[in-house]
């Protein structure tokens, strides 16, 4: 009880304690689609849909749950690691164990992130794992410091546009999930971004005709890609954000 309380205080501070703040330039608004624990088909029709649309997502993955199964879905397999890397999808980094990272201190931090970069550096030598998401969204106002240092950005699952001044190690997630968000809640998202000039991240996991309670149907997927090129947003990966902002 009493760990789960330190875990949601630090979660909560490190909302609010920014450990790597970035202002964002003025410039066009554009939007990321990400995807969390590496559903099998996250690589594939959630790949392939964005792919039709001329974007690429960013594939937040811990080594451990490759190709394993779950409650919910299978686990993708390194030849799809491997073809998403090469078509230009980037892969990013959860912790290899899939801990969270309130659960950790600094030296087992970085251990899991030694493991991770290991494991998909033995898939294909040129993956390097540039951005972190914390797994479960939670994140530690311990550790912020510490992956500021390893990567260059930091995903949670707080919702909303970032715009202004960032924490570039707590981005805010918008889900794109079924159960959570609808077509009329996706466009007032984009309007947002379009208003502030600022960078919409999407988070899910799955996608499927019938989705798990974290992920998404290939429909709602579709009226977020619709919705980016009805606005001209470019869809770009977490890494290429980063770029573009002077990161």
């Amino acid at each position: 009880m009493w760990s789960e309380l330190q875990g949601r205080v630090s979660n909560r501070l490190a909302r609010h304690f920014r450990a790597a703040p970035h202002r964002l330039p003025a410039r066009a608004p554009m939007v990321s689609f990400t995807f969390d624990d590496a559903p099998d088909s996250a690589a594939g029709e959630g790949a392939e849909l964005l792919e039709q649309h001329d974007g690429r997502g960013t594939f937040y993955l811990s080594g451990s749950l490759i190709d394993q199964p779950s409650d919910h879905w299978h686990g993708l397999s390194n030849d799809a690691i491997v073809r998403l890397h090469r078509t230009g999808h980037e892969i990013a980094c959860h912790t290899f164990s899939h801990q969270c990272a309130v659960d950790l201190d600094a030296a087992a931090m970085a251990r899991e992130i030694e493991r991770n970069r290991n494991y998909f550096r033995s898939i294909d030598s040129s993956i390097v794992l540039e951005n972190f998401a914390y797994p479960y969204g939670l994140a530690s106002v311990w550790r912020k410091p510490q992956l500021t240092r390893a990567y260059r950005s930091a995903r949670g699952i707080l919702p909303g546009v970032n715009s202004d001044v960032i924490d570039l190690q707590f981005l805010r997630a918008s889900p794109l999930i079924d159960c959570e968000i609808d077509l009329a809640g996706i466009d007032r998202y984009f309007d947002e971004a379009v208003e502030s000039g600022g960078w919409l991240i999407f988070y899910g996991h799955d996608v499927a005709n019938a989705p798990s309670p974290f992920g998404c149907s290939p429909q709602l997927m579709r009226h977020a890609l619709k919705a980016a090129r009805k606005r001209n947003m470019p869809i770009v990966t977490v890494a290429e954000a980063l770029r573009r902002i002077g990161v």
